[in-house]
């Protein structure tokens, strides 16, 4: 069984390179004790995988250094695989002193990527207090201390003016405030280095959604509306922005893909748009993202 150790030394391995059964304990597990490795496990018959890969690489060899990328094919390592429990492809993992520690599923925007290897590589960087000071400002907001965390936030973006997450985090602190003019000023001057980060396009997104929420309409008579005539677009449409705006995130991303698995085109194929907006508000990780990327991919690509 595939065990996580701590080796004495870093193996010396490529920038990005294939991984394989036999090396994959040397150039992942060994070498993530002194530098942050991400692991893509493909396979030559996903499309998908062919778009993300190269965009991984992209970023990976942008970051000089400061990560390496590990590619692996699942049809030749089925054990590793199944022992990391890869249940569909491409799913991403970054491995640091020898554990997993981060990772997503399925395909994600450019933006996403370049932020994702931006995180892992600052894995191994001293940041000064930086990212505790980081995390403390998130579980402000997320218990709902929004003022608290956008004086943390801005503290710490008076140190680091482009600090990404900082940024994109006092954004969702003004949005969670309800103050989205002063939200929506903050994307409009943010620093051309972070502008395509995703922190900020989940700050972006979230406007978005909590301007909707504003003009959603009941739930109970836009489902009566749905349920009347399913071929309703309009009416699941709106159903799915007052799901969302009710804070039934799951509940709007299934009606949603049904929009899509109905008329992927409609309206200029709106539903997948709000999709994506979902998506970007709620963040890479977030169960319900992860689920919903999914299905809209294997819609696509079926």
């Amino acid at each position: 069984m595939l065990e996580f150790g701590q080796p004495d030394t870093a193996a010396d391995v490529p920038l990005i390179s294939d991984v394989t059964e036999a090396t994959f304990m040397t150039d992942v597990v060994d070498a993530s004790q002194t530098i942050p490795v991400i692991v893509d496990f493909w396979a030559p018959w996903c499309g998908p995988c062919k778009t993300l890969g190269p965009q991984l690489e992209a970023a990976v060899t942008a970051a000089k250094g400061k990560v390496r990328m590990a590619k692996v094919d699942v049809d030749q390592a089925q054990q590793i695989a199944a022992q990391l429990r890869i249940q569909s492809i491409p799913t991403v993992y970054a491995f640091w002193k020898g554990q997993p520690v981060d990772g997503f599923q399925g395909a994600v925007s450019q933006g996403e990527v370049q932020d994702f290897v931006a995180r892992v590589a600052a894995m191994n960087d001293d940041d000064g207090g930086l990212g505790d000071a980081i995390a403390a400002a998130e579980e402000m907001l997320e218990e709902g201390a929004a003022v608290d965390a956008a004086q943390t936030f801005a503290a710490i973006l008076g140190e680091e003016p482009e600090n990404a997450q900082a940024y994109g985090g006092l954004i969702r602190a003004h949005v969670a405030m309800n103050e989205l003019d002063q939200a929506e000023a903050m994307v409009a001057n943010v620093p051309d280095a972070i502008a395509t980060a995703a922190e900020v396009e989940a700050g972006r997104a979230q406007i978005a959604l909590a301007r909707q929420a504003a003009d959603a309409g009941p739930v109970a008579e836009l489902r009566a509306a749905v349920e009347a005539d399913p071929d309703d677009h309009q009416a699941r449409f709106d159903l799915a922005a007052a799901l969302q705006a009710s804070g039934e995130t799951e509940a709007a991303v299934n009606e949603l893909l049904e929009l899509f698995r109905r008329d992927r085109e409609w309206n200029d194929g709106a539903a997948r748009a709000q999709l994506f907006t979902i998506f970007d508000a709620a963040g890479p990780k977030d169960p319900v993202v992860l689920a919903g990327r999914r299905r809209l991919s294997s819609m696509i690509f079926a």
